[in-house]
């Protein structure tokens, strides 16, 4: 089973702002969970998302 992160967690992780997190979330470009009221990302999530993101040069 994955490791669930909170929204800030995977900010830190993804070395980007929990503002794009949330937009992320928004748009549905990355799956999650709501636990409550609460919004959780799956590990697995954040690997598809930086698998698909272009590197940098």
């Amino acid at each position: 089973m994955d490791q669930l992160f909170t929204v800030p967690e995977a900010a830190r992780l993804l070395h980007t702002s929990v503002r794009f997190v949330r937009r992320l979330i928004a748009e549905r470009r990355i799956e999650f969970v709501k636990v409550g009221r609460h919004v959780r990302i799956r590990e697995s999530a954040l690997i598809d998302l930086s698998s698909r993101a272009p590197s940098r040069p």
